[in-house]
């Protein structure tokens, strides 16, 4: 099972540097060109979205033993995912932007650095509420695992109690052993 995700990974890691590479150039490129690109783009985010699938497929199929270490990397392609689509959401931005300043002789500097700004904004707030997440179900973890630490504390306490009181019965008996005996001894 680790075999076919594993050649799914490779076909992602292939997949995405060609969608970086073209990602890049779809600014540069002007007319009929940039059209074709756009579409190759949009066409190879469409089979890295189902080589995701495939590769989740794959790790539900893995035991629940090494299935995490594989949900670790699944989480980190739909993370390189989501950057390779909004990285190209925002040379379409880019794209459509000259299209329309080319028709309408517009250079529109100010609404594309306010778009970029705004980009740039949105993505900072993605990551801040990615870490707080993460920073929450850490949090989360350790609730858990002191909560269970407090569990197995009191049923130790309880154990070393009952030991205690066993102790102390036990001590009775034997001083009321070693008086009965002292007691035959003297008759």
């Amino acid at each position: 099972m680790s075999a076919d995700f594993e050649s799914y990974e490779q076909d992602f890691a292939v997949l995405t540097a060609d969608i970086t590479g073209r990602i890049g150039k779809v600014p540069k490129l002007v007319g009929d060109e940039k059209k074709q690109m756009v579409a190759n783009v949009e066409k190879q985010l469409e089979e890295a979205r189902e080589l995701l699938e495939q590769m989740e497929l794959e790790v539900r199929e893995i035991p629940p033993q090494s299935r995490g270490m594989y949900s670790n990397r699944m989480r980190s392609y739909k993370q390189e995912m989501g950057k390779l689509e909004a990285d190209f959401k925002r040379s379409r931005i880019a794209y459509s932007d000259e299209v329309r300043n080319e028709l309408l002789g517009d250079d529109g500097n100010s609404s594309e650095n306010q778009r970029a700004h705004l980009l740039d904004n949105t993505e900072r707030l993605e990551r801040s509420s990615r870490r707080l997440e993460a920073g929450y179900q850490i949090a989360v973890e350790t609730e858990q695992i002191g909560q269970e630490m407090l569990e197995n504390l009191s049923h130790d306490r309880e154990k070393i109690q009952r030991a205690r009181e066993r102790l102390r019965e036990t001590d009775a008996n034997l001083g009321k052993s070693s008086r009965i005996l002292t007691g035959m001894l003297r008759r």
